[in-house]
């Protein structure tokens, strides 16, 4: 068992949980200096950047976390898909949110952003079906339901958009009424 590895990884742990993103940082980069490919190092400064809209820095390491010859995992693949998404790197982005889908059916958010690419891109008919996935996994999260609706009226679909405010009505009012504004659509 290596001792300083665990100080290292559990100090940054407390550090993170006390805000002190800077000091995890250093840990992070002490780790990285003995294991250049430590996964947890990687992610977690991977993370940080992004929270910080170090955009070309976080993609870096989830670059490398992708390209090591491990098995990334989903989150992985999804994360770097965020970040791409954020560098408008669509082609890429789509990528990486597919594998993440691929990996983990269940992780919603991937589909969610696999939706928003897709949008972006201008493939109505997928982002559909993956909206509805994302809008299976989480039926009471309005942000699926929201983009499902958009799709449906930038196709010319309003009784469909108009079903999904109803359903978001049940739940999310305040989501329904801006989607009445957006869309002209009155529920009432």
């Amino acid at each position: 068992m290596n001792w300083h590895y665990l100080f290292l990884k559990w100090s940054a742990v407390l550090q993170l949980a006390l805000g002190l993103q800077d000091a995890a940082m250093n840990r992070f980069e002490q780790i990285l200096r003995n294991d250049p490919d430590d996964v947890y190092a990687l992610s977690s400064r991977a993370h940080i950047l992004a929270a910080e809209s170090k955009w070309d820095a976080a993609l870096a390491d989830y670059e490398r976390l992708t390209a090591t010859g491990r098995q990334a995992s989903a989150s992985v693949w999804f994360n770097k898909g965020f970040v791409l998404e954020q560098l408008h790197r669509l082609d890429l982005a789509l990528e990486c949110f597919q594998k993440a889908c691929d990996l983990d059916p269940q992780l919603d958010r991937a589909w969610y952003g696999l939706g928003l690419v897709l949008i972006q891109l201008r493939r109505s008919d997928e982002a559909i079906v993956a909206l509805r996935h994302n809008t299976e996994l989480q039926p009471m999260s309005p942000h699926g339901w929201y983009q499902l609706a958009r799709v449906h009226m930038d196709r010319s679909e309003a009784e469909q958009a108009e079903k999904i405010m109803r359903h978001l009505q049940s739940f999310e009012p305040k989501v329904a009424a801006q989607l009445e504004r957006e869309t002209g659509i009155k529920l009432s």
